[in-house]
């Protein structure tokens, strides 16, 4: 195949912009991730960590351990879209659509009941809940958005709605569930530099709080 001049100029063209975006990409993921952990680390206070880097610049596992409070185990995974891939990266924005924190909150106090609140058209899939059939199912609206609740007690969806309502932006948060069987509080959300460390703060809050001292736990 004999290559012209436009088509060889139209390579060169991609290959330039490639090149830029992988870079200009790598550093902003990087910058997120240095960010995210210095933000979340200055509100939870481990006393020990571990990290698990995800591989290329897509992310990091962090498990950390508390010992204080109600708070025994803080852990989160960090996705982000793949900023340095010009070809992948407008593919991700239709499949993952936004960057996604998964926190995971082990606490001393035991969790009684199971309550989730989703929002709506979120999963492509819906997630597996192993106690679905149990639950009362209700649909809920906060702050413009529409959630379908599941839960065993209304005053635990209320105080999930509660939560919802007392972050920044409360439509950033995906699902949150609170699971007796593995005993964790759930946020999925999707992260933002400026509104994540009064998120996480408030999360880590409702851990003490509301799970201590609340009938969430009793």
């Amino acid at each position: 195949m004999e290559l012209t001049s436009g088509l060889l100029l139209a390579i060169m063209v991609i290959a330039a912009l490639t090149s830029i975006q992988f870079y200009k990409g790598r550093k902003l993921n990087l910058q997120l991730m240095e960010f995210y952990l210095k933000k979340i680390e200055e509100i939870v206070k481990p006393e020990d960590k571990d990290y698990v880097w995800l591989g290329g610049y897509i992310g990091f596992r962090a498990n950390y351990k508390i010992n204080r409070d109600n708070v025994r185990r803080f852990e989160y995974t960090l996705t982000l879209l793949p900023r340095h891939s010009l070809l992948y990266f407008p593919i991700a924005l239709l499949t993952s659509r936004h960057d996604k924190l998964y926190i995971v909150v082990r606490p001393f106090a035991q969790i009684k009941r199971e309550a989730h609140l989703i929002q709506k058209g979120y999963y492509r899939l819906k997630p597996k809940i192993e106690n679905e059939p149990l639950l009362q199912r209700e649909e809920v609206e906060i702050a413009g958005k529409k959630y379908e609740a599941l839960f065993e007690k209304r005053r635990d969806l209320d105080k999930l709605k509660s939560l919802l309502e007392s972050l920044p932006k409360s439509h950033n948060v995906k699902h949150v569930a609170l699971t007796p069987k593995t005993n964790v509080f759930y946020v999925l959300m999707k992260p933002e530099p400026e509104t994540i460390e009064e998120s996480v703060r408030k999360i880590v809050e409702f851990t003490n709080r509301e799970i201590k001292e609340s009938p969430f736990s009793s």
